[in-house]
């Protein structure tokens, strides 16, 4: 069970330590500069994929810092990837218990998050898709760079939007969160910071520099000033902006079977692949994820991540989530049998049942601020 944040500080601090000691090989590495602290994602073989021992480290290392530090600053190593997401392929291999750990686990990070009362500054240098994305979305500052990719590819494997994806995502422009969440499209380099995703683009070789100037800031004023200082403003278009109309019509409605069909009427080479993208999804998940955006666009943070927290649960026992792991994960055969294998086929109380609250497990218990 995830630690409150009421408990007794001395705990978090041992974790830390224990964080910090074991250097290198620690999958989460925690240091302390200046006036920041420091979280480096280490688990660069898996592109930083999360677990449920690096969430409750980072979990940890946060909480101290609140009460320590000037600033944080997130980031991944290796070059590649600031975080894969979430390692699903665990979720689907081990018991129950480790998937509703993790769940509670993610989700009560990406509160704290979310809820911080620090300068919180993500570096999102290198893939950044869904768990990845609650790590840094949420935080008041998301810093880009030419190597960044952000997606949230959930429906892909027969899971939703999670990590507070309903909740940042029907808050972005027009009905963008809409089409990102169903189709898993990809935002590169400066379009993440025109689509609303990161708050400022920098060369990904100026970050260091950045981040020694960083280290020295005291307050939210002098972060923004230094990020300010190295952020590139760029006049060119973004990357959907020819699109937008279409995504705004298409995208709109309130069902999944109307956007395949405003998609068909529209019949431009942009919607036809944008179909194809939809057609290899989970009937299922891109039905649960619509609904979960509409709920989720009326909803706090907090209530957003609780409701995702019994679709998580309820995935884990009964969906389409084992088959897509399978089928692009674990085989790479990237032929899913989808059950049913058609939207038609996906009932209403099917769809409502995802939202219902799974016997014998407790709902989210986010804790309250200090």
């Amino acid at each position: 069970m995830l630690l409150s944040r009421q408990s007794n500080i001395h705990a978090f601090t041992v974790i830390r330590n224990c964080v910090r000691s074991m250097a290198s090989d620690a999958t989460v590495l925690v240091e302390e500069r200046g006036r920041a602290g420091i979280v480096t994602l280490n688990r660069t073989k898996a592109l930083n994929a999360l677990n449920t021992e690096m969430v409750r480290n980072i979990y940890a290392a946060l909480l101290q810092f609140e009460r320590d530090k000037s600033l944080v600053i997130i980031k991944g190593a290796g070059g590649k990837a600031f975080c894969a997401g979430g390692d699903v392929r665990s979720l689907v291999e081990k018991d129950l218990s480790y998937g509703e750990d993790f769940f509670r686990s993610e989700y009560t990070l990406n509160h704290l998050i979310g809820t911080y009362t620090i300068p919180y500054i993500a570096i999102i240098d290198g893939i950044t898709l869904g768990g990845g994305v609650g790590i840094s979305v949420h935080g008041k500052y998301r810093i880009a760079t030419e190597k960044t990719v952000f997606a949230m590819p959930e429906t892909a494997i027969g899971l939703f939007p999670d990590v507070g994806g309903s909740y940042f995502l029907p808050r972005l422009d027009g009905k963008l969160g809409n089409f990102f969440g169903l189709t898993g499209f990809r935002l590169k380099g400066k379009d993440v910071l025109k689509g609303g995703i990161a708050t400022h683009y920098c060369e990904s070789s100026k970050l260091p520099s950045l981040e020694n100037e960083l280290v020295g800031a005291s307050g939210f004023a002098e972060v923004e000033a230094t990020l300010s200082k190295y952020s590139i403003q760029d006049d060119s278009e973004f990357v959907l902006a020819k699109n937008m109309n279409q995504i705004n019509k298409c995208f709109g409605s309130s069902t999944v079977e109307e956007i395949v069909a405003n998609l068909e009427k529209d019949g431009s080479e942009w919607a036809q692949k944008t179909k194809e993208a939809l057609s290899k999804a989970s009937p299922t998940a891109l039905k649960v994820t619509l609904k979960a955006i509409s709920f989720g666009s009326k909803l706090s943070l907090a209530d957003s991540l609780r409701m995702e927290f019994r679709l998580g649960n309820n995935h884990l026992r009964d969906s389409d989530f084992h088959e897509g792991v399978r089928a692009l994960l674990i085989d790479k055969t990237n032929q899913p049998k989808w059950k049913p294998p058609t939207l038609e086929e996906v009932t209403d109380s099917r769809v409502s049942s995802f939202f219902e609250q799974v016997s014998g497990v407790e709902d989210l218990d986010l804790y309250e601020r200090f």
